[in-house]
């Protein structure tokens, strides 16, 4: 026998929905709203509109035409009304008999035989039933969880909730936000609205319900990551300080470049962020190619200066190499000990590198998400760097942060992304961080122009690649795939290498996919970079990290199949040295509008911001920011496009409120995010 206290099914699917507090329930908002206030005679029905009827059943019968279904003739004063059943029980059938009186909302269609609904909502009535006196809320829901029961444990939870005030009287006035409901009133007019409502004020958000909801929730995330920000500034971390005549000098002075205006002016940034016995929390975004690596490599010649390690994290082993390789050809020459610590590094070499990252003899340890696992030990960890942090879950970055627990203090933390914020995510998801922007690219970078073909166009693509081999150039070529699937019909990377070996005689054409083993991997791209082969056919292992000047060609296969900033990321792999470089786009008609969408933005631009801004329109924050939030999405009403004005009022309170109205403020975030402010701590 089931235990008594065992939940039901739908108290279960209110839990997976995040509706366990009285709050969330009053918080939980109409998707749309059914009409049930009021009766529309049948000959005033206008088709594909939604409405309800009411009228009484002069025929109900199943008939075997094509398929069996269940008719109903329904008529009242003005008409006759046919009701289609494609899917019944024999209760429905016994319940519209003759005779019955039935209130009918659906859709109409008129057709040949007259007007039509397939498979209304139908109710039994009598005749005087009274109608709703409010718009029907319909609720986002999930098979396990009725809308009844929904509506219910809405109505309960919104009557229980603690709608008072915590916001200062006057201040919308203040804002320029005057006429704005109480949060009470809004919440009981979206949930409940009149018959004489704006059906599209609601449904599209712009009523002043709406307006005051979105601004509560805009303003308890800017409250969460203020408070955020200033914890963090109440902790320690080491004050590390660049010594005259130091490491940091020295590396400049071996770098066989100069830095651009930008690489100069964000360094400094950041040396001054770790000279600060507060910990540095600072995003480093730059455009593809911006070279981010070397600032990231004299953040850490700060950092092992002052007598402290540093780690570098990357989401792909080949990332992480193509750092390690950098940085072990910038800072070994200078006396430091780098360390390379991957899942593949195994047995002795593993324990050695463990070893000497725990005894600090490795001043600079590189690797993927091994870098933090528990058995990693750092001496004195004093600079945590992540690169493409997007990648990385909150747990992640916290455990990297956690490393110098031991010492009471934290350590500096710098992310680094190729994929720039727009300005309404830096104010919002990122507004607890410093953000430093590598905004020009070094000197010496080819334009790459970007080109979309079908895949019928494939030949003319294999004819420009044997050009360009022709003359010398070396060329990507990107696919989706390593194995066919059944579920999707994309040509493999295997096959392509088959295909191009045979088109392309005498020219060598590599294959590297994330199944192969990391020294095959490793020996591949070694021949590539050295010139040795003039075509890779890779999988997106090659997205990040891989910098071969000479490759001034790349084809991407499928690019539907892409996310606009992966597409931006892959094109970043050519246009790296002095010769012209272009991107040929190759997809398979018929196209989505969020494929046209994205296909266009490559074509029309190469800038990584306004590719950003773009990417932000199409995807939306939640899938724009992966997984920052760990799945918790922290915005559920309000729109950063649309809703600027309400996001820049929510900016410029929030300070004021902490320091007047701590209590209120703490009170604010609590009901609108709960536990999932401390997502935004790391």
């Amino acid at each position: 026998m089931p235990e008594a206290s065992a939940k039901s099914a739908p108290q279960k699917a209110m839990e997976k929905l995040g509706l366990l507090r009285d709050i969330d329930l009053a918080l939980h908002l109409p998707l749309r709203y059914e009409d049930e206030t009021r009766i529309t005679p049948i000959a005033a029905l206008h088709e594909n509109e939604p409405a309800q009827v009411e009228g009484v059943v002069v025929d109900c019968q199943v008939e075997l035409r094509s398929r069996r279904q269940l008719l109903v003739r329904v008529k009242d004063d003005t008409g006759t009304l046919l009701l289609r059943f494609l899917h019944f029980y024999p209760s429905q059938q016994k319940q519209m008999s003759a005779a019955t009186r039935l209130r009918i909302r659906g859709e109409a269609r008129i057709g040949f035989f007259g007007r039509e609904m397939v498979h209304p909502v139908v109710k039994v009535v009598d005749e005087g039933t009274p109608l709703a006196q409010a718009l029907t809320p319909v609720y986002p829901a999930s098979a396990q969880l009725p809308q009844a029961y929904l509506r219910k444990a809405v109505a309960s939870g919104l009557a229980r909730a603690d709608l008072r005030e915590l916001l200062p009287p006057g201040v919308f006035q203040g804002l320029g936000l005057g006429g704005l409901p109480s949060l009470k009133e809004a919440l009981h007019h979206l949930h409940h609205p009149p018959p004489d409502a704006s059906l599209a004020a609601l449904e599209d958000h712009s009523h002043p319900a709406w307006q005051r909801l979105k601004f509560e929730e805009l303003l308890a995330q800017q409250l969460s990551q203020l408070q955020a920000q200033r914890e963090r500034a109440l902790l320690a971390a080491p004050a590390l300080r660049a010594q005259p005549g130091g490491l940091h000098e020295k590396l400049l002075a071996a770098l066989p470049f100069q830095l651009t205006t930008a690489q100069q002016r964000v360094a400094e940034e950041i040396a001054q962020d770790l000279a600060r016995a507060q910990p540095m929390h600072r995003l480093l975004q730059g455009d593809v190619g911006s070279g981010k690596t070397v600032v990231a490599a004299l953040a850490a010649a700060v950092a092992i200066d002052a007598g402290w390690q540093c780690a570098l994290m990357a989401p792909t082993e080949i990332l992480a190499e193509q750092h390690f390789r950098k940085l072990v050809q910038w800072l070994e020459p200078l006396g430091l000990k780098v360390a390379w610590l991957t899942g593949s590094v195994k047995g002795k070499a593993r324990q050695a590198m463990l070893d000497a990252a725990a005894s600090g003899a490795a001043q600079l340890v590189i690797g993927t998400h091994a870098v933090i696992e528990d058995k990693v030990r750092f001496a004195r960890l004093g600079l945590a760097i992540i690169d493409e942090q997007h990648r990385f879950g909150v747990a992640q970055r916290l455990a990297l942060r956690n490393k110098l627990k031991s010492m009471a203090l934290e350590p500096h933390l710098l992310m680094m992304s190729a994929t720039p914020i727009p300005r309404t995510l830096a104010m919002t998801y990122f507004a607890d961080l410093d953000v430093s922007t590598i905004d020009e690219l070094p000197p010496g970078r080819s334009p790459i122009v970007t080109k979309v073909f079908t895949e019928s166009k494939r030949h003319d693509v294999l004819d420009k690649i044997r050009g360009a081999v022709a003359d010398g150039a070396q060329v990507y070529w990107v696919c989706p795939l390593v194995e066919e699937s059944e579920a999707i019909d994309l040509r493999n990377a295997t096959e392509t290498h088959a295909e191009l070996s045979a088109a392309l005689p005498g020219a060598q054409v590599g294959l590297l996919h994330g199944r192969m083993a990391a020294g095959e991997k490793a020996a591949v791209m070694a021949q590539f970079s050295a010139g040795q082969m003039s075509v890779l056919v890779a999988t997106t292992v090659i997205e990040v990290g891989v910098d071969v000047p000479n490759a001034s060609l790349m084809v991407i296969e499928h690019a539907e199949r892409f996310g606009l900033a992966q597409l931006h990321q892959l094109r970043g792999r050519v246009g790296r040295g002095a010769k012209a470089s272009v991107c040929v786009l190759i997809y398979s008609p018929p196209l989505s509008d969020t494929g046209k969408a994205r296909l266009k933005a490559m074509a029309e631009t190469t800038d990584g911001f306004e590719i950003a801004r773009r990417d932000l329109d199409i995807r939306g924050p939640g899938e724009f920011m992966g997984s920052r939030q760990s799945g918790a999405e922290l915005l559920r009403f309000a729109d950063l496009q649309e809703d600027a004005p309400l996001l820049v009022a929510a900016r410029a309170l929030a300070p004021r409120l902490l320091d007047e109205h701590p209590e209120a403020a703490r009170r604010q975030v609590a009901r609108w995010l709960g536990t999932k402010a401390e997502f935004l701590k790391a």
